[in-house]
């Protein structure tokens, strides 16, 4: 796709998102709408359905990682209509939240589905299945590329290539090694052969599944916390089964809160200084969750996305 203007383009978010002055602190080249529409260019129409409890958290950290390349993104995001969301106002989510409904008659360049913390759920229990699969299936036809994230990867592969999930003995709960499997693909170009990722998750995917089916690609794995990066043949979903786009302290954060709720749940592996819950931890996995979705949103997205949809 050939973009015309400035060699280095911000990301486009509506005023008033509160996500937008942390990513003004952090340098994050952003402009509101009235800016962006004098733009002489065709930016890149990214939607985001955000299943986290926590929405503004989660806005801060994909923005932050959508905003951090040279190409420029207009974002819209989306909510489950069928679902009430208890942790984020509705002031907030009808400010700057969008329904299926309202934006299924438009194309996408890429889409980006989140987790959810609802694994112990069978698929068809979850009370919006019916409309994420619905959105699922227009995402085949009305954006180029798809992210899935954690829950969102699995519901893809459930869903897209019917590889359920399983219960695991205990929480996969930290930050893990992982290995590439295939260094050559665009995704990962730049990966280190070995890296770090945080996982938080009761389920897993299975290895021996994902490797029989011709239709997905395993591009990395990890010996203590299984599949993570799997990538359909036709490039149209990418999944992950953990949580690049955290910050330093989100581990933490999900360690004091359920211990708060009186919750039995292990000190999350590989991640506290000494394994010491008081200690800073440190970010390992920050410069591949940058490349990865710089990578994803210029080979997949960028340039595989037409100028003008048909």
């Amino acid at each position: 796709m050939n973009l015309k203007g400035e060699n280095h383009l911000p990301i486009n978010i509506p005023k008033q998102l509160p996500a937008a002055e942390h990513l003004k602190n952090e340098k994050i080249f952003i402009m509101d709408t009235d800016r962006a529409v004098a733009q002489d260019i065709r930016p890149l129409n990214i939607i985001i359905l955000n299943l986290m409890p926590e929405k503004e958290k989660t806005e801060l950290q994909l923005l932050r990682l959508l905003g951090n390349t040279s190409l420029q993104v207009n974002v819209t995001f989306l909510h489950m209509a069928t679902h009430n969301s208890k942790n984020v106002s509705k002031t907030h989510l009808n400010t700057f939240y969008t329904t299926f409904k309202d934006i299924n008659n438009r194309k996408f360049d890429g889409m980006i589905i989140t987790g959810a913390p609802i694994e112990h759920l069978k698929f068809e229990d979850v009370n919006y299945w019916s409309e994420i699969t619905e959105i699922m299936d227009w995402s085949n036809t009305q954006v180029t590329s798809v992210l899935h994230i954690c829950w969102g990867a699995q519901a893809a592969l459930y869903h897209h290539y019917g590889i359920g999930k399983y219960d695991l003995s205990k929480k996969c709960f930290g930050v893990f090694s992982h290995r590439l499997t295939d260094p050559t693909i665009q995704l990962v170009r730049g990966f280190n052969d070995e890296f770090n990722a945080p996982v938080s998750r009761f389920t897993g995917v299975s290895y021996d599944e994902i490797m029989k089916d011709s239709r997905l690609r395993l591009l990395s794995n990890s010996d203590d916390a299984g599949v993570f990066l799997i990538i359909s043949e036709d490039k149209k979903h990418i999944m992950i089964t953990g949580h690049l786009e955290y910050d330093a302290t989100t581990l933490a954060d999900e360690y004091n809160r359920d211990l708060a709720k009186g919750e039995k749940i292990d000190v999350p592996e590989n991640y506290f200084p000494n394994d010491d819950p008081t200690q800073l931890p440190m970010n390992s996995w920050r410069s591949h969750t940058h490349l990865l979705f710089s990578n994803w949103l210029n080979y997949y997205v960028y340039q595989e996305t037409p100028y003008e949809w048909e």
